[in-house]
């Protein structure tokens, strides 16, 4: 039996990405899947896929930015399976845009998704693990939170926090486990949600070397499966090619 087998797992932004691939890999390894992200259908048909192979999933309707709605979903896993032992906070978005473009709607939904939404993830499944006696918290950060380009402050910004979020969380917890991903650059949607014509041209090239989102999957798979008393602070998953 494996250190996921019969684990319930609860992944926000599950729809596309390292979300969709997360959950495949980890409901493949025994794990009991919950799935949340705003776009229902996409959902429906990946739990399809994975029940039909053998694996149990659950889906709902998630919008991470409503701490209400983050605490249903939590509320809905643990009604469904008794319990919660993981929550990946995965749920992002990317619109990069030079500050002078004065993008201030995007800045905020940067804000609200990459930094607020992992608030209200953590908001929502600490205080079950602490009723459980213990869990893991994994926050998908990026190589944007170790480093600064032009255009990308803000979201580089929301991703240091991520750091920051976690790594004080882990302080201030001794039986519950922290787990950073911070993935280079991945195959995803995530960059179609840049509105600026220039760096949409600038992404298409710097995605040339993308790595498949199953990398990052199986990045978080390797940190669930430890003991209990091993806690993967941080895992860095980049292209072999890339030099950032």
């Amino acid at each position: 039996m494996s250190g996921i087998e019969g684990k319930v797992i609860a992944i926000t932004g599950a729809s596309s990405g390292i979300g969709e691939d997360a959950a495949r890999e980890l409901a493949r390894r025994g794990a009991r899947v919950v799935l949340g992200a705003r776009r229902t259908d996409r959902l429906q048909q990946l739990v399809a896929g994975i029940e039909a192979a053998g694996g149990t999933a659950r889906q709902r309707a998630l919008d991470v930015t409503r701490l209400d709605d983050m605490q249903a979903f939590v509320e809905f896993a643990t009604a469904e399976f008794g319990r919660l032992d993981v929550i990946v906070n995965n749920a992002g978005v990317m619109p990069l845009s030079p500050l002078a473009a004065l993008k201030i709607d995007e800045w905020n939904q940067m804000i609200d998704v990459n930094i607020r939404g992992v608030l209200h993830g953590i908001a929502a499944a600490l205080p079950v693990m602490q009723m459980q006696g213990g869990g893991q918290i994994i926050n998908i950060a990026s190589t944007a939170g170790h480093r600064v380009w032009p255009s990308a402050s803000v979201y580089c910004a929301t991703k240091h926090a991520v750091l920051a979020i976690s790594e004080g969380l882990r302080q201030e917890h001794d039986n519950l486990r922290v787990t950073v991903v911070s993935p280079g650059v991945t195959t995803s949607e995530l960059a179609e949600t840049t509105s600026d014509a220039g760096i949409r041209a600038w992404l298409e090239d710097f995605r040339q070397v993308a790595i498949p989102a199953e990398a990052i999957a199986r990045a978080i798979a390797y940190a669930v499966e430890q003991p209990d008393d091993v806690d993967v602070s941080e895992i860095i998953v980049r292209p072999a090619a890339s030099p950032n």
